[in-house]
């Protein structure tokens, strides 16, 4: 299972706020099957193959410059775990038992 987190970042917009920017890069995720969590910073998602990941990084990253955008800068984060079967909800699990 591969975890990963996006963030996508507009510049050269004409307004300040982001979040229509954010509303179609979540649909293209959920266009190629994905199930997006947003949070207030990225976008959280897993799948099973690494093709799927940079295929999602693509789509989300082009989503932005076809909104209009003149520059985007997009950041990706993979978590890949090969021992064992994870998911996010565990590994949010596992971060609170931590403390």
């Amino acid at each position: 299972m591969i975890i990963a987190e996006i963030t996508v970042i507009p510049i050269g917009t004409k307004t300040p706020g982001v979040s229509k920017y954010v509303a179609k890069a979540v649909d293209a995720l959920k266009k190629i099957g994905l199930q997006p969590e947003l949070t207030a910073m990225g976008t959280i998602f897993k799948a099973e193959d690494i093709s799927v990941i940079l295929k999602a990084f693509e789509s989300v990253h082009e989503s932005v410059f076809e909104q209009g955008a003149e520059r985007v800068v997009t950041t990706l984060k993979i978590d890949e775990r090969r021992d064992k079967e994870g998911s996010i909800k565990q590994k949010m699990r596992s971060a609170v038992f931590a403390q």
